[in-house]
């Protein structure tokens, strides 16, 4: 089946039309823009600019920076909140004039690394972490999603996890390699003591920087990197909306 998939992220909107079956691209993947400030109308009209530039006509998954349930925006974090209580299913749906469901962004590349990545068709509890300017997580057994868990926003080390040891905290703190993998060391064995998963996948830029810092990860619970990377919202994006067929 072929999907249109789209990740909306605070820099840019991206999509590409995806082969559900084998997880592949085929149309080029585009890059616009996301608005500032990122408006709900604003970036549904540029969700529009980019379908209408890629000419597709059919079902299209988007994964969101924020907890999504039953098409309406919860939550808020790392976008504006003026999206908090957006009905967004309808709303990108109208704008675009064509069927356009919507779930958390963490969620949708958790689903491309279970169908097509480093725990492909793995049917035990596996967590996927994408960690970037904040955590985002997504949490799958037996091959299905239990969604919106955004255990990033878990109370840990006084504040929430994601002030401790997100990617932009190792960037706004300078931290190297080294020590911030002690820190994500220390969540991880404690979202692995929650949650108990067989694996944790580790999505979002470190990922593609493992080796730096993957001695530092001694906790028991296997952590792998993510193999979709840049791919896996749209990948995932398209995944999710077959489901919803």
């Amino acid at each position: 089946m072929q999907i249109l998939g789209v990740d909306i992220g605070g820099s840019g909107i991206k999509g590409a039309v995806v082969d559900t079956e084998t997880g592949e691209l085929v149309t080029e993947r585009i890059r616009i823009p996301t608005p500032q400030p990122a408006t709900p109308e604003a970036v549904a009209q540029t969700l529009k600019q980019l379908v209408d530039q890629i000419g597709f006509k059919g079902p299209i998954g988007c994964g969101f920076p924020a907890r999504v349930i039953n098409g309406e925006v919860l939550t808020a974090a790392n976008i504006d909140k003026s999206w908090i209580s957006v009905k967004v299913e309808e709303l990108f749906s109208k704008v675009v004039g064509q069927k356009v469901v919507v779930a958390n962004d963490a969620d949708v590349a958790g689903l491309a690394e279970l169908g097509f990545g480093a725990v492909k068709g793995y049917k035990g509890p596996v967590l996927f972490l994408t960690i970037g300017t904040g955590i985002g997580s997504a949490l799958f057994i037996n091959g299905q999603m239990y969604p919106n868990t955004e255990f990033g926003h878990l109370k840990f080390k006084g504040d929430v996890a994601e002030h401790y040891c997100a990617d932009s905290v190792r960037e706004k703190e300078d931290l190297g390699f080294k020590e911030w993998g002690e820190r994500l060391n220390k969540f991880l064995e404690y979202i692995a003591f929650l949650t108990q998963p067989d694996f944790i996948v580790l999505g979002g830029g470190v990922s593609k920087k493992f080796d730096k810092y993957k001695d530092k990860l001694t906790l028991s619970t296997k952590v792998v990197p993510a193999t979709t990377l840049n791919l896996a919202g749209i990948i995932g994006a398209a995944l999710y909306a077959q489901s919803r067929q």
